[in-house]
């Protein structure tokens, strides 16, 4: 019996484009966040993914310093009235996380399957 040869793909590639950790066209997800029950080009389960809340203290992290240091720019730079401040900030704040959510989870899920991280357990 023949086994399929797969590349070598980029966890990071792979997971920006929402594609297949192991042959890099079928589709990751079945939604926005959620994770397809396998691929429909390999046909590996996917049943192994689970990034946790790894994604969002991510997106949150990036998205609060970007947000908050471009608000606190402005204030230094042209100190504007409070309406011009939240007119940038409720867009970035909220907008950029739902942006980045998906890529995120995308890229933990593949360097999941890429190193075969599992949850820990303790031997007895």
């Amino acid at each position: 019996m023949t086994e399929n040869y797969y590349p070598d793909l980029s966890p990071l590639k792979t997971g920006l484009a929402g594609t297949c950790p192991r042959c890099g066209r079928g589709r990751f997800f079945a939604g926005y966040l959620k994770v397809a029950r396998s691929c429909p080009s390999c046909g590996l389960d996917f049943s192994f993914a689970d990034a946790g809340d790894g994604a969002a203290w991510f997106v949150m992290l990036i998205a609060c310093v970007l947000g908050v240091g471009s608000i606190l720019g402005i204030e230094i730079a042209y100190s504007p009235e409070w309406w011009v401040h939240v007119l940038i900030a409720v867009p970035v704040l909220i907008i950029m996380p739902i942006i980045l959510l998906r890529p995120m989870k995308g890229v933990l899920l593949a360097q999941q399957w890429k190193t075969n991280a599992h949850e820990g357990r303790l031997h007895k």
